[in-house]
């Protein structure tokens, strides 16, 4: 079966939905947000939120409301975000957004997928170990999980409940595809993930939520034969976005950060 056609632009921005686009407007006003006891104020309209503040607040969201986001402002979203810094002004990101029966079907498809057994093949492949330093991190985030809700992220059970959460999409209206050539080098990793972290920054200043999500790309082969996107594009992160549920158990723990002191090393 021959590759479908793909346009050449290092810049794609695709939606994919089955239902008819209703537009309704850019939204006015302001949105009151609380997280995990940080209060502040997006304007969906106008000024935009301090940028310090937008870094230091923003945190990974498991719940959403239905509500759907208008495509101008997943556009304005994402428009903002090829502004990040590449390799040579490279722009090695691709991105493809779903909504509606579309997303639908890609959730039924990776839960067929997992239920069935199938062996994950995800372009990138998941760390089966890492440093000393890292992992510290990484136990203290699963105690502090377990502390604040019972759930042991260790337990293979809650891992697959975690996966059906994921493929799922956590109940966001929509979700986002990152991806690129796979010819391309580590550099261009490295700069998607800057176009992915000022996504997520310039969702949050919209009072959005996001979750960056490895697991929906277990199925590389699969999804990206759903999606009609060419064998030779390296899949390499999905996101859930939508308007954040701040009511649900889901959001409110917030993870903790290395003390600063710990990642600096000064020299004179």
């Amino acid at each position: 079966m021959d590759e479908p056609a793909w346009p050449v632009r290092i810049f794609q921005v695709t939606t994919i939905t089955s239902r008819k686009t209703v537009r309704t407007g850019t939204m006015r006003g302001r949105l009151q947000l609380s997280i995990a006891g940080h209060e502040h104020t997006a304007k969906t309209g106008g000024r935009k939120m301090d940028a310090i503040t937008c870094i230091k607040e923003r945190m990974s969201i498991r719940a959403f409301t239905d509500k759907p986001v208008p495509r101008e402002l997943l556009t304005e979203i994402i428009d903002t975000a090829k502004w990040s810094p590449s390799y040579k002004n490279s722009q090695p990101w691709e991105v493809l957004v779903l909504s509606g029966e579309k997303k639908e079907g890609l959730s039924n498809l990776l839960l067929n997928l997992f239920e069935q057994g199938e062996e994950p093949t995800p372009d990138l492949t998941s760390p089966t170990s890492w440093p000393a330093r890292e992992q510290a991190q990484i136990d203290n985030l699963f105690a502090m999980r377990k502390e604040a809700t019972g759930i042991d992220l260790a337990d293979p059970k809650i891992i697959a409940v975690a996966k059906k959460a994921n493929f799922k999409f956590y109940k966001a209206p929509h979700a986002i595809y990152l991806f690129q050539e796979d010819s391309l080098s580590s550099w261009s990793l490295f700069d998607l993930g800057l176009f992915s972290q000022s996504l997520m920054l310039a969702a949050h200043a919209r009072g959005l939520g996001t979750v960056p999500q490895a697991f929906v790309t277990d199925y590389a082969l699969q999804t990206k034969e759903f999606l009609n996107i060419p064998r030779s594009k390296r899949l390499v992160l999905g996101l859930s976005i939508g308007w954040p549920d701040l009511e649900s158990p889901a959001n409110q723990l917030r993870t903790e950060r290395m003390a600063t002191e710990e990642i600096i090393t000064w020299q004179e």
